[in-house]
């Protein structure tokens, strides 16, 4: 409303487009943070923003020297990503607001006014959004958490299919909507500690905030338990096909992601969480069926005892929603003993990061010389046409080419509906509306639409900036129907340019990435299972070690699944090599299962034997996943798990928390050697 009522007040609505346009850059460079570092982010984006539009101007009469400076700071501004998202965001932004004064070059006669109205746009933005920031500091916060908490409760749903006593078809379905589930928890999970971390840095003094790191610490908590896996799920649903059981499982792991949604709820609107008193009831209900079970069936112990397991696993998650409200809360300590910093330090941390990439092997510094290339062969484009407005095609193509094929592709076809989309609807609007002040509301209208879609809906996006290009040119009387070709003429070359780098410019084919992918995935997984053991070793803690080892392991399967579904959408993939990789995908995210499920028992004590037993089991299976082979003691070792397994008493405390141990490392070893055995096949198709 700033960047529109004012200048046409003022009686220059010449002004509304770079005013416009340089909101929607600062817009679109905006990281949530705590206030210092916002003020910090506001003074450098500005700086880079006024280097990327005066240079435009400055050297645009200049062919030569515009197109070394183009390539050289398209390159430079791409590689500032490398020092993490805030720097990665603003260079983005800078490329933004240089193709804005390359489109709006010929607005004004001086070489002066556009570059400085595009700032003053830009600046009008940030000051909006800090006066925002200090009004409700923490409500960004707050909207993460939430959001951490609904994805919790789908991941709940989602695990509470997998007791169904009617599947017989291994789960597989059920399997990978669980893993797609996680991977939205855990983006969700990094999402809110970036910003809880920001947070504590302003005001870790204020209990509100600790609150909400307590909050974090026991949506991965819950995660942890619910992600467990206490058993064979195919074999629990045989096992009880008859039976109620598992039907009550299910019914109260709903009725938990149904308490984590109103509690997401609650942190959203700043109110006390109500714990549902129906769980004492249905958790009794619960009990009684496997007490029954136990004394009519005496053929099953391990699977009542998995049952009882997972009961209690289950009580351990009502109990940390119920008190979420009414425990202490960390301390400052606690808190710095438990939060991980990965920001930049020192000027060093910048050089090796930076230094990091400068290779080939660099996604990073592919993207940057396959953009320099993108952008040098669109200016070469423009530079020898006479297409109105050629300069759509160098930011088409900012926005579509992205560092690897699949997301491209995607792109491509959401720009290229949104702006015909955008086309059909703007063209009949202005010969409709064609007063200034109607045109002025509409450009607000489309601008709040675009930065409301932005994340979530491309298509939509693209056709309300395209809406909003179409009333802001239409302001300075130019004809909506050349504005629409040149328009079309624009995204179509630079959507081109786009598929064509990413093709053959060092594409980034996903597939290759495999080998790598499945190392590291190996690697979190053995550390997860290290920091587990050392746990048992010297009792349960949750220390920064044990949650970066936990929170690596769910990101490598995370990336993983990414991968997987990328390689989908590329050409000339084996589909045999898909399906093996949601194979792999699948028994990974069930390894992490019976890891978490250790994980979330540490607390519990176990005999000298078996912590050796373990210690000997751990070392063994991080041989494995290191080795990428099965050695030939694999039978004998299985078959000495399985025996001990059987001496164990089923009426002892002490020896159910040994049974439990040994049962989830009996699992592991289960689906070792068809997971090795994919591993190696995958390896060996990807070279």
């Amino acid at each position: 409303m700033g960047s529109t009522i004012v200048p046409w007040y003022f009686g220059r609505i010449d002004l509304v487009i770079p005013l416009t346009l340089g909101v929607v850059a600062a817009g679109l460079t905006e990281i949530d943070t705590r206030l210092l570092s916002r003020c910090i982010n506001i003074v450098f984006t500005l700086i880079c923003f006024a280097i990327a539009t005066f240079s435009v101007e400055l050297l645009f009469d200049y062919p030569p020297l515009f197109m070394v400076g183009l390539v050289s700071s398209t390159f430079i501004f791409i590689m500032l990503g490398a020092l993490g998202q805030r720097y990665g965001v603003v260079a983005f932004g800078s490329l933004l607001i240089a193709a804005y004064t390359m489109l709006g070059h010929n607005l004004y006669t001086d070489n002066y006014t556009l570059p400085y109205f595009l700032l003053v746009g830009a600046l009008w933005y940030n000051l909006v959004s800090l006066i925002e920031s200090i009004i409700q500091p923490i409500r960004t916060t707050q909207q993460t958490l939430s959001n951490c908490f609904i994805k919790l409760a789908q991941y709940l749903d989602a695990k509470a299919a997998m007791f169904d006593p009617d599947e017989t078809n291994g789960f597989s379905k059920q399997t990978l909507q669980l893993t797609d589930s996680n991977n939205q928890l855990i983006n969700a999970f990094n999402q809110t500690k970036r910003s809880l971390f920001n947070r504590l840095k302003s005001y870790r003094g204020q209990a509100y905030i600790r609150k909400l790191l307590s909050y974090y610490f026991v949506a991965q908590d819950i995660h942890e338990r619910a992600n467990s896996a206490h058993g064979d799920y195919q074999a629990l649903s045989q096992h009880f096909k008859h039976s109620d059981i598992l039907f009550r499982f299910a019914r109260i792991i709903n009725l938990q992601a149904k308490a984590c949604a109103k509690l997401a709820l609650s942190i959203k609107l700043n109110q006390t969480y109500q714990h549902d008193p129906l769980f004492t009831r249905y958790f009794s209900y619960l009990e009684e069926a496997i007490n029954q079970y136990q004394s009519n069936d005496k053929s099953t112990v391990l699977l009542v005892k998995s049952l009882q397991n997972l009961h209690q696993n289950l009580l351990a998650i009502d109990l940390l929603l119920a008190n979420i409200d009414t425990e202490q809360h960390l301390s400052q300590q606690q808190e710095n003993n438990q939060l991980v910093d990965d920001e930049l330090t020192s000027f060093y941390d910048i050089f090796a990061k930076i230094k990091k990439n400068l290779t080939v092997k660099s996604a990073l510094f592919r993207h940057a010389i396959r953009m320099s290339l993108v952008f040098l062969v669109g200016y070469t484009i423009i530079h020898f046409s006479s297409l109105a407005h050629g300069y759509w095609i160098i930011l088409t193509s900012l926005f579509v080419c992205q560092p690897n094929y699949s997301t491209t592709k995607h792109r491509l076809s959401l720009r290229v509906i949104g702006t015909i989309l955008g086309i059909i609807v703007g063209l009949p609007l202005t010969y409709l509306f064609p007063s200034i002040l109607a045109q002025l509301v509409l450009i607000i209208i489309t601008g709040w639409l675009f930065f409301l879609f932005k994340n979530s809906q491309y298509a939509y996006a693209t056709a309300f900036i395209t809406l909003l290009v179409f009333f802001s040119f239409s302001l300075i009387g130019e004809s909506s129907v050349e504005v629409a070709i040149s328009r079309i003429i624009a995204t179509l070359i630079g959507c081109f340019i786009a598929w064509f780098a990413v093709s053959f410019i060092w594409p980034d084919w996903k597939f290759r990435n495999i080998p790598k992918l499945i190392d590291r995935a190996c690697h979190d997984d053995s550390h997860y299972l290290a920091a587990i053991g050392q746990q048992y070793l010297t009792g349960k803690n949750n220390d920064p070690q044990y949650r970066l080892a936990r929170r690596a392991a769910h990101d490598s399967n995370a990336d993983l699944s990414s991968l997987i579904s990328v390689m989908t959408k590329e050409p000339h993939v084996n589909p045999d090599l898909i399906n093996q990789g949601f194979r792999l995908l699948t028994l990974n995210h069930t390894l992490i299962s019976y890891l978490s499920t250790l994980g979330a028992h540490r607390d519990k004590t176990i005999t000298n034997h078996t912590l050796e037993l373990f210690d000997d089991l751990s070392v063994y299976i991080i041989n494995i996943l290191s080795d990428k082979k099965i050695t030939a003691d694999y039978s004998s070792i299985k078959k000495s798990v399985a025996d001990y397994i059987e001496t164990l008493p089923t009426n002892d405390e002490q020896a159910n928390n040994d049974l439990l141990v040994m049962q989830q490392l009996a699992l592991i070893l289960a689906i070792l050697p068809e997971f090795i055995s994919l591993i190696s096949v995958l390896i060996d198709e990807s070279n």
